[in-house]
C-alpha cells in the first residue's frame, strides 16, 4: 500500500488525485466499439489482443506512449519485462525492470489503478535511462483476475492529464483482456487434451498390439519347449508375469503426451522380476542388484524384462537359488556407450561342465541380446555358479 511507503516514494504516487479531477465527457459508443475489437481479436487472432489493449490504452486516453509490463517471477523476486510499446518510448521495448522496486510492482500489489507524476525522481533506474515520465497511469492485468499478468502503462505529455475517467475505462478494458485471456488458455488445454487423448488412444493401441503378438510368440515357443501341460503352462506363466512386470513400470498419461518417450529404470525392472526369489540366505540378501541409474523405453523394457526372467527362472530350477545358501549378484556398469551387465550366481549345486544343449529359455536370451538390442552376451561355467556378461548399446535401451 502507499501508505507504507518510504516517503520519498510516496511522494511521486498522487492516485487520490484522480477522483478529484472530473472526468470528460463519456463516450460509450467508443467503448462499446473497443470491446468489440478485443473480442473479435480474441476469436480470430488472440495473438493480437495484447498489443491491441496497448493502442486502445494510448488512443482512448490521449497518451504519448503505452506499454505493459509483464511478470516475470524467476528468478525471485522477479522483472517486468517491456512489452509492445508503442509511441515515444518504443525503443526501449524488451527492457526489464525490478519487481520490488518499481511502479509497476505497486500497482500489482493494490490491484487497482495508480497515478505517478515524474517517477524518475525516485527510481533511478528511470532516470538512467533518460526518461522523462510527466505523468503516468498504470493499471493492474490479470489473467481472470487471479493470476498477475502485469500492468498497462500510459504516459502523458504534461502533468495533470489522467482523470478519474481514464482510470475506470482503462480497468475496465484490463479486466475485459484478462477474461479473454483466461478463456483463451482454457481453449488451448482443452485442444491440448483432446489432441493428447487421440494420441494416447493410438499409442495405447499400438502397445495392445505390441503385447499380442509378443504373446502369440511366447505360446508358440513355450509350446515346443514343454513336454507336458503342466510345463507349458508353468513356462508360460512365468514368461508373461515378467512382461506384466516390465509394462507394469511403463504408465502413460495425458500429461506426459507430446514429451520425450517415458522411460524407467533398469533397477526397478530387475527387482521386480526377481523379488519373489529376494528371500534370506544366510546373513545376506538371496539376490543382491546393483548398479547405476539407467533409463529405458517400454520396448526395450519387455526385452530386458524377458532376458532376467529366464535367468532367474534357469537359477531357480538349476542353478544357485535351488540351494539353500545360494546366491545371485546382478549389477551393472556404464562403459563406452555400453551397458554391461553381469549375472552371477554362486552356492549352488556344483558345475561340472557346460549343458550339452541349450533350450529354449537359453536361444530366447540369445536372440533378445544379440537380434534385438545388437549386443553379446557370454556363458562362463564356473564350478561355483554360472557367470553371465551382457553388453548392449545404451542408445537400443530408449526405445
Amino acid at each position: 500500500m502507499l501508505q507504507a511507503l518510504e516517503p520519498s516514494v510516496a511522494a511521486v504516487f498522487i492516485t487520490d488525485e484522480l477522483a478529484r479531477r472530473k472526468p470528460r465527457k463519456t463516450d460509450y459508443l467508443r467503448e462499446k466499439l473497443a470491446l468489440q475489437d478485443l473480442a473479435a481479436r480474441m476469436a480470430d487472432q488472440p495473438e493480437e489482443i495484447l498489443p491491441r489493449f496497448v493502442d486502445l490504452g494510448m488512443e482512448m486516453t490521449g497518451g504519448i506512449s503505452a506499454g505493459l509490463s509483464l511478470y516475470e517471477e524467476n528468478p525471485a523476486p522477479g522483472v517486468f519485462r517491456w512489452q509492445y510499446l508503442c509511441g515515444v518510448l518504443a525503443p526501449f521495448n524488451g527492457a526489464t525492470t525490478p519487481r520490488d522496486f518499481s511502479p509497476c510492482g505497486i500497482t500489482l500489489d493494490r490491484n487497482a489503478p495508480v497515478l505517478s507524476v515524474h517517477p524518475e525522481r525516485v527510481y533511478s533506474w528511470i532516470a538512467e535511462a533518460n526518461i522523462t515520465v510527466p505523468e503516468v497511469l498504470l493499471v493492474p492485468l490479470y489473467l481472470g483476475g487471479t493470476d498477475p499478468l502485469g500492468t498497462l502503462w500510459i504516459v502523458s505529455e504534461k502533468e495533470g492529464h489522467f482523470d478519474s475517467g481514464h482510470a475506470r475505462v482503462m480497468a475496465e478494458l484490463a479486466a475485459f483482456v484478462g477474461i479473454a485471456l483466461r478463456m483463451q488458455q482454457s481453449e488451448q488445454r482443452l485442444q491440448q487434451a483432446l489432441l493428447e487423448q487421440e494420441t494416447l488412444a493410438k499409442e495405447m493401441s499400438h502397445r495392445v498390439k505390441n503385447v499380442f503378438t509378443i504373446t502369440d510368440g511366447l505360446i508358440r515357443l513355450s509350446a515346443r519347449d514343454s513336454k507336458t501341460k503342466d510345463e507349458l503352462v508353468e513356462i508360460l506363466s512365468g514368461r508373461l508375469h515378467a512382461l506384466a512386470s516390465a509394462h507394469g513400470l511403463v504408465r502413460r498419461n495425458f500429461s506426459d503426451v507430446g514429451r520425450a518417450p517415458h522411460a524407467s529404470d533398469i533397477g526397478a525392472l530387475i527387482l521386480a522380476i526377481v523379488r519373489p526369489h529376494e528371500g534370506t540366505a544366510g546373513d545376506g540378501a538371496r539376490v543382491t542388484v546393483e548398479g547405476p541409474p539407467v533409463q529405458c523405453g517400454d520396448h526395450a523394457m519387455n526385452g530386458i524384462a524377458l532376458v532376467i526372467h529366464e535367468l532367474t527362472t534357469n537359477a531357480a530350477k538349476y542353478g544357485a537359488l535351488t540351494a539353500e545358501q545360494g546366491q545371485v549378484d546382478v549389477s551393472w556398469r556404464l562403459q563406452e556407450e555400453k551397458l554391461i551387465l553381469r549375472w552371477a550366481e554362486r552356492g549352488g549345486p556344483r558345475i561340472e561342465a557346460p549343458p550339452s544343449t541349450s533350450g529354449f529359455g537359453s536361444n530366447l536370451v540369445q536372440r533378445t541380446i544379440v537380434r534385438q538390442f545388437g549386443g553379446t552376451l557370454d556363458y562362463e561355467w564356473q564350478h561355483d555358479g554360472l557367470v553371465v556378461t551382457i553388453a548392449v548399446p545404451v542408445a537400443t535401451l530408449s526405445t
